[in-house]
């Protein structure tokens, strides 16, 4: 079954929630996990805590991670209502076991792949600079696991460096941890999202990636199919996809499919 359209899976949400959808079960408060890509912990955590106040008897857990590992965590069963991928692999991955319902997929975000250096370093201008002997440490993303490493990977072999640059590479378990890799001067540069760089002030964007170099960054959003709660979790996942989450996602840094 082909994805169901953005703004079809929210208006159905918005139809859902004025008919009382998130209501509360005589046990208690409704809970969901949203396992999501650790460059959107700060979009996530404002749209699970503005959801809430909307919300009262629902209470949403942020589980924050590699993609490839929350994708993991989704197949080994791990309790997880909806699941937000940095790239569309692991979403696939999980799609062809069956894990996640495909008619309540949609794109989510978008996002930019940009090197950053420590903020005193002014010399390193783009990535070609990385197979410079100037630069001895790298920080990537594991591409196995964290899909900013992988489009990293495809920068790196588009520009025909990608040889110069493994020995120098200091792999990280996400992206956020690349980020911190540079901040602490651990490493000499990392490649990041545009909007892990914006979160910090002790890096320095050198350049972004070239056009072409990579698979555009899109995050997909989907409900998994084993949650506890379908109604809620469509419900919240009609909210993400909604013009409120949009406006939050874009003051953040992040570009977002056309409603």
């Amino acid at each position: 079954m082909p994805p169901v359209p953005l703004r079809a899976l929210a208006a159905a949400a918005l139809t859902l929630l004025a008919a009382g959808g998130c209501a509360r079960p005589a046990g208690g408060d409704v809970r969901l996990t949203v396992s999501a890509a650790s460059s959107l912990r700060e979009a996530t955590a404002e749209l699970a805590e503005r959801f809430e106040a909307e919300h009262p008897g629902v209470d949403v857990r942020v589980n924050l991670g590699a993609s490839g590992s929350l994708a993991r965590q989704i197949e080994q069963g791990a309790r997880v209502d909806l699941f937000v991928s940095a790239a569309a692999g692991p979403m696939d991955a999980l799609a062809e076991r069956g894990l996640v319902d495909t008619a309540a997929r949609a794109p989510f975000a978008g996002n930019r792949l940009v090197l950053v250096v420590p903020a005193g370093d002014t010399a390193t201008r783009g990535f070609r600079d990385l197979a410079s002997p100037r630069v001895r440490r790298v920080a990537l993303g594991a591409p196995a696991s964290v899909p900013a490493g992988e489009y990293a990977a495809q920068t790196l072999r588009a520009l025909g460096i990608a040889d110069r640059v493994e020995p120098k590479a200091v792999y990280a378990q996400n992206v956020r941890q690349v980020l911190a890799y540079v901040e602490s001067g651990n490493v000499d540069a990392g490649v990041v999202y545009a909007t892990d760089a914006a979160t910090s002030g002790r890096v320095r964007v050198a350049a972004e990636a070239p056009p072409g170099s990579h698979r555009p960054i899109v995050y997909p959003l989907a409900v998994v199919r084993a949650t506890a709660h379908p109604r809620e979790a469509r419900a919240l996942a009609g909210y993400l996809l909604g013009p409120e989450a949009r406006v939050v996602l874009r003051r953040r840094g992040f570009s977002t499919p056309a409603p």
